[in-house]
């Protein structure tokens, strides 16, 4: 990450001021994910250890398991999380300085506030505390260590390079994130809990890594049919305009591309017409009359998409959309949505035989891609979710957990004094409202009634939020500097 971000800004600017004094420093274990700050507390291990669990036709299975001792802060972190108060898991946290769930929840609050740095700083925290416990034969490079999702354990090394690859996406590090996402979307091809599939063709992208994508397209289509997904559908299509557009390709090459490309493009707008207005909006272009009252791409288009076909058109037009700004791809795509008009006008067996492929596919989508839509936190796509993904609880530590889920142990069951029936969410709003009653009678309760409970709610939900981020600022963790370290290494930061 730190060569990607030199080689844009320069060594200066983004070193600045990082390397510690001399008697300040503290001594960490040489990681790859991330770098050790002077500033976290002094690394003891938290109870989290890695186990080779078999290997098959070259293939390591591992899993992480938890100690004792870890599993009782796991069971008080689910406590304080019961609480909603977030008091709680601060404290758990100076006392369990690198306690995983605590780690990722408290990044997310922090994220929420905008506090950016202190969000990836308890990212990589939990990354280090991750890698500090890698059993000598799991490989981040080999591509042949797996991780079972099913075990809960597991999944929050996951969701930490998940919440990792995003900030590295977002400092401008595409290509260090989709090193990442290539991670992530090897601890279990097959399942891709995570969906990163969803993912990989706009970081190559933006990586300008295009006959990589291509590369993939061809490897990974007959056995997971990649062109039914409109994410690669398109982005297929862009990598070879990109690669038509080259100065430095061949004549013959560069038109061999664009047809390529034209074709690609105008197969992708048949198969899926209603990512063209969405799109279009999202980067503010007005489309030609004659576009927008034609049936094939006008409202008709967007209404008559199956519920998963939706989910996966929002998703992909919200996230790549800038993609599509430049000008000479608008051109392109203005060029290509004419001559797709003009087969549909013509009666082009292809337009029938997709719109059936979209009636048959799509009705439902699996639940890794709804986990990938709300890790995404992208408005176009969330909003388009099912109702039984946005009416039930969805907890950032272990979003849509597996219903097939591999439990190694249990909490235990809790006894509440003077417990009764009401749910998490009823407890959740008389934590911030004491007059809110959800097991009482029937009451009447007109609309001015109703607006000053919301209103009520709304105050306590911001005073909640500015009493967090004052507790996380005034956090701090920096244990006094030792000078008798007997595994001192002079060379270690330098």
């Amino acid at each position: 990450m730190k060569t990607e971000l030199k080689r844009y800004f320069g060594a200066r600017a983004v070193l600045g001021d990082q390397r510690p004094r001399q008697r300040n420093r503290q001594f960490h274990r040489s990681t790859w994910m991330t770098s050790p700050k002077d500033s976290w507390p002094r690394f003891s291990r938290p109870g989290i250890s890695m186990t080779l669990l078999e290997s098959k036709d070259g293939i390591q299975y591992f899993t992480f398991e938890h100690s004792r001792d870890y599993q009782q802060v796991q069971f008080k972190f689910l406590d304080a999380v019961e609480s909603m108060d977030p008091n709680n898991i601060v404290a758990l946290l100076q006392l369990n300085p690198y306690h995983i769930d605590s780690l990722l929840q408290l990044s997310d609050v922090c994220r929420i506030q905008e506090d950016q740095e202190m969000a990836r700083d308890l990212i990589e925290r939990a990354l280090y505390s991750f890698e500090c416990a890698f059993h000598p034969l799991f490989s981040l490079t080999s591509g042949t260590s797996r991780l079972d999702y099913l075990r809960p354990e597991n999944r929050a090394f996951y969701l930490a390079l998940y919440k990792h690859m995003m900030f590295l996406e977002k400092r401008g590090c595409p290509r260090t994130a989709l090193e990442y996402c290539k991670l992530i979307l090897s601890l279990d091809p097959d399942s891709d809990p995570l969906c990163m599939l969803l993912l990989v063709d706009f970081l190559t992208l933006r990586s300008r890594e295009y006959h990589s994508l291509l590369q993939l397209h061809q490897d990974w289509e007959e056995h997971r049919n990649l062109s039914q997904l409109p994410n690669f559908a398109f982005s297929t299509a862009l990598c070879h305009f990109h690669l038509s557009q080259q100065e430095d390709t061949d004549p013959e090459e560069s038109d061999k591309q664009r047809q390529i490309a034209d074709q690609m493009l105008q197969d992708a707008l048949i198969m899926f017409p209603g990512v063209l207005m969405p799109l279009l909006d999202l980067c503010t272009v007005q489309a030609d009359p004659a576009v927008t009252s034609h049936s094939f791409f006008g409202p008709k288009s967007q209404l008559g998409q199956p519920p998963a076909l939706a989910e996966l058109t929002a998703l992909y037009v919200g996230r790549t959309f800038n993609l599509w700004r430049e000008a000479a791809v608008m051109l392109w795509l203005e060029e290509s949505v004419k001559e797709v008009l003009c087969r549909v006008n013509a009666k082009d067996p292809l337009v029938e035989d997709c719109q059936n492929k979209r009636k048959q596919r799509y009705q439902s989508a699996p639940r890794n891609i709804h986990r990938h839509v709300l890790l995404s936190e992208i408005k176009e796509a969330t909003s388009s979710l099912p109702l039984e993904v946005t009416t039930q609880p969805v907890m950032g530590f272990d979003p849509l957990p597996p219903l097939d889920s591999v439990i190694s142990y249990t909490r235990p069951e809790r006894q509440h004094a003077g417990a009764s029936n009401e749910s998490t969410l009823s407890l959740f709003f008389r934590s911030l409202l004491p007059n809110f009653n959800l097991q009482g009678g029937p009451r009447q309760e007109d609309d001015t009634e109703v607006a000053r409970a919301g209103q009520e709610l709304n105050q306590e939900v911001n005073r909640l939020m500015v009493a967090m981020r004052d507790m996380l600022a005034n956090i701090r963790f920096q244990e006094p500097p030792r000078e008798d370290n007997p595994y001192r290494d002079e060379e270690e930061w330098d």
